[in-house]
């Protein structure tokens, strides 16, 4: 534990600091700079965390007019250790996207990384690199990443079209189209970079072959098609064609750099891999389940979660359209229940301080008001509610486990079918609410854990 604050004078303070950075282990990962309460300032990334770290804190330093100031309030810092670069960029731009730590000038709101997408349901599959995973034309795609590398990853395509000469364009080619045959073909099939199935060049199932076969390689190690690169880039370089084999280098870095990528799984980038419904026929489903006259444009949720070290915290998100509107998302800090893990009375707080003024004008009011809970988590809400000078339209809560839609005046719940499109989308709000509370304590916990392993 570090010295209480205020006990130690700037200097010394700071070569504690530099004395701890220079202990870290020597391998990737990311640190967190904090003030005296814990509060997260900055978060970064490393490659050699002891070098990175140690670098705020030497005498010398200079971290420029926007992060000068934090040396001023900077009391200790958390590492999390990543097993490889790529890993601690994720980790990095997840933290600052969930936190948005005061001195991280960039804030990523809007940055993702992208995805390869090998389309599934034409009768000739593309391939393109995509940052929105789950738009409805890829519906079935094979979806790979994301990806740490932008560059190097439209690079490596550009090199792996050549061998397996697959589409990359976005026209609608249906195979047996008597028009395939007077189509003419981009200048990618005069290079011999693409097969030409837009103009009938190509049989449907030969194509499909070739598809596979890269879906394949993207599945492999990559290695013989490492070593041929390598042997002609030698072989430039001793005909002394350097620019060639700089190329050729290049091309070799692109392909590796594939292995730098995550899964899905992984949940990295949920706020972009986990809307997979058609917001329309939910938002008209759920109306209808609802019993509403009016469409439902705008759904808000609440939830409370209690993160690391006892601190409780509310989140609200908000839906428009159906889809995440990040602007009005929002974090509060409990401040009136003792302890912390009173879930109806931080509802009874979270649902004031947010609804408390909407209802003059002041602020975007909902259609629909979520409630991450159940009956009592409904009725904690309902409390506030009837306090205040304008009454939401509706107000529900969805309950975890056997997914239980409790409505306002409605003495039982609402049963839906797993498949129905109306739960669906309340179920993605709330686990995009439970997300935004929670994701930072998850990836904490999650690295703590393989470190004591």
């Amino acid at each position: 534990m570090p010295p209480e604050w205020g006990s130690e004078n700037r200097e010394e303070r700071l070569e504690r600091l530099l004395r701890k950075a220079r202990s870290l282990a020597h391998q990737p990962g990311v640190y967190l700079m904090k003030d005296h309460a814990g509060v997260v300032l900055y978060v970064g990334k490393a490659l050699s965390l002891p070098d990175r770290v140690s670098s705020y804190f030497v005498p010398s330093a200079e971290l420029g007019p926007k992060k000068e100031p934090m040396l001023d309030v900077v009391h200790d810092f958390e590492v999390l250790l990543c097993e490889s670069e790529w890993e601690a960029l994720l980790t990095e731009n997840r933290l600052i996207k969930d936190i948005k730590p005061r001195f991280n000038v960039r804030l990523t709101d809007d940055k993702t990384f992208p995805y390869l997408a090998v389309t599934s349901r034409e009768d000739f599959p593309r391939v393109f690199v995509t940052r929105s995973p789950v738009s409805k034309e890829l519906k079935g795609a094979r979806i790979f990443g994301p990806f740490t590398n932008a560059g190097a990853l439209r690079e490596a395509i550009q090199v792996l079209q050549r061998v397996f000469k697959f589409r990359t364009c976005k026209l609608d080619i249906v195979a047996g189209d008597p028009k395939n045959a007077r189509f003419r073909p981009c200048l990618l099939y005069s290079i011999n970079q693409c097969t030409a199935p837009c103009a009938d060049k190509i049989s449907k199932v030969a194509y499909r072959d070739d598809v596979e076969r890269f879906v394949r390689f993207l599945n492999t190690k990559r290695s013989s098609m490492l070593r041929e690169l390598k042997a002609e880039m030698e072989q430039a370089a001793s005909e002394l064609k350097f620019e060639k084999a700089a190329a050729i280098r290049d091309q070799i870095r692109a392909i590796e750099k594939l292995d730098e990528r995550a899964t899905r799984d992984d949940n990295w980038q949920p706020e972009t891999e986990q809307f997979i419904f058609e917001p329309d026929k939910a938002l008209k489903s759920l109306q209808r389940t609802l019993e509403l006259e009016e469409p439902i444009r705008c759904v808000e949720c609440i939830d409370i979660a209690h993160l690391k070290g006892g601190e409780t915290v509310g989140s609200k998100v908000c839906f428009i359209d159906g889809r995440p509107f990040k602007d009005e998302y929002r974090r509060y800090k409990i401040k009136t229940v003792e302890g912390g893990n009173d879930d109806y009375a931080s509802i009874r707080e979270v649902v004031s301080r947010r609804y408390r003024e909407a209802g003059d004008g002041q602020e975007l009011y909902p259609d629909v008001i979520v409630i991450d809970g159940g009956l009592g988590q409904l009725h904690a809400a309902l409390e506030v509610f009837g306090l205040l000078n304008v009454k939401p339209p509706m107000v529900i809560s969805l309950a975890k486990k056997e997914e239980l839609i409790y409505v306002q005046e409605r003495s039982e719940p609402i049963r839906l079918g797993r498949e129905n499109p109306g739960l669906k989308l309340v179920q993605s709000i709330r686990d995009e609410a439970h997300r935004f509370a929670q994701h930072y304590h998850h990836i904490l916990r999650r690295k703590k854990t393989l470190e004591e392993e």
